[in-house]
């Protein structure tokens, strides 16, 4: 196999590469809520009903933030060890870093994406170094009770909700409120500046409280599989990427579309597909990723265009919603509700090329990205 490895100590080649694919998964997420942020409010999907709209339930939702989730958790063992090496406290480094998180997080969901992550990770990071000293089997072993007691609760919710139909039926679409807040989010900067302070605080406890669990299950992941250098030393599992794969595609796409076609429903429907795709996302994203490091073990060229983007990750993820909110809100050409689903995903196949295309100019002459670059002075204390 040919060892492909950034010039940094402690950098992880596959790391990167993979976090740089995860960026894109991330972006066709969440760019149909700049799209359309009056869907935000009806609580539906971010693109209106049709192919495009299954295809993103299917094959991106609750796929690609799993991968993220489980990256950071590997990365902390090699922010850990890069501490050891310099003699450094890790936990004075990681509550400096999650601190630093916590900051750009609220920033970024207050100005930017009510949708913003970060603040959600620097907490659970918080977690994660409370149990850094766990070993890698009792890491698995947790992160697999935390899926499967959420697994079971949605199911036990889409049982309960047939005894009593009219109790798990949402309250109709306010279709006043969806025109208001596409009217602020198009209206102008100080509108939709009004409109993310307005929305930011119960989404933010939405998505603690919803991808909270798993988000912290996949950290657990991350940390057993970073202890045990698994991306480091591929070649001891190697031979298993095509299992992982038919197992992965064969029952997570079955989940991914059952998910698909019963979001929206009524009743236990949209809580069994739920249930279903808990458990069937983690095997499709195992499948993704497994299907990565193939492709970019036989065409190393695919890696090294994606490793720049994941060396950067935290800026690309800020650059993403700042160009989906110049191109669709207020700050810019206030684009929302007016493009077909296929040319939203045109946008972002645009935005995630853009920002490819700048991370690797940016690292020619730069080691860090700008915001990794404050993210490292803080948690190094410099």
């Amino acid at each position: 196999m040919t060892e492909i490895r950034t010039p940094l100590a402690g950098r992880v080649h596959e790391v990167d590469v993979v976090r740089g694919f995860a960026l894109a998964g991330i972006l066709v997420a969440n760019i149909g809520f700049f799209a359309d942020p009056g869907y935000a409010v009806e609580g539906s999907m971010p693109i209106p009903d049709g192919p495009v709209a299954l295809a993103i339930t299917a094959f991106v939702l609750t796929k690609f933030y799993v991968i993220f989730s489980f990256l950071f958790g590997y990365s902390f063992t090699l922010q850990m060890r890069a501490a050891e090496r310099a003699g450094a406290s890790v936990r004075a480094r990681t509550l400096r870093r999650c601190l630093g998180l916590f900051v750009i997080g609220v920033l970024h969901g207050v100005l930017l994406w009510v949708g913003d992550i970060l603040t959600l990770y620097a907490v659970l990071g918080l977690v994660l170094l409370a149990l850094r000293g766990i070993r890698p089997r009792t890491a698995v072993v947790t992160g697999s009770v935390i899926v499967g007691g959420l697994t079971l609760l949605l199911a036990a919710l889409a049982w309960l909700s047939t005894l009593d139909p009219a109790a798990g039926q949402a309250p109709a679409a306010d279709p006043g409120a969806a025109a208001r807040t596409l009217a602020l989010a198009t209206g102008g900067p100080l509108d939709f500046l009004s409109l993310q302070v307005e929305l930011y605080p119960p989404l933010v406890a939405m998505i603690w409280l919803f991808q909270g669990p798993m988000a912290l299950a996949m950290f657990l992941f991350g940390l057993a599989a970073g202890k045990s250098r698994l991306l480091e030393e591929t070649e001891r599992w190697w031979h298993l990427l095509p299992r992982i794969q038919a197992l992965g595609f064969g029952l997570g796409v079955l989940g991914g579309i059952l998910l698909a076609l019963t979001a929206g429903e009524e009743g236990p429907l949209e809580l069994v597909g739920m249930a279903v795709s808990n458990v069937t996302s983690l095997l499709l994203a195992a499948a993704y990723v497994a299907t990565l490091l193939r492709v970019i073990r036989r065409f190393p060229a695919a890696g090294r265009a994606l490793a720049p983007a994941g060396r950067v990750a935290a800026s690309n993820y800020l650059g993403q919603s700042v160009l989906a909110c110049l191109v669709f809100t207020g700050y810019g050409l206030a684009l929302a509700g007016r493009l077909s689903p296929i040319a939203v995903m045109g946008v972002a196949l645009v935005i995630y090329a853009v920002l490819l295309w700048l991370s690797a100019r940016w690292l020619r002459t730069h080691r860090y990205g700008p915001v990794e670059y404050g993210l490292r002075r803080l948690t190094n204390g410099s």
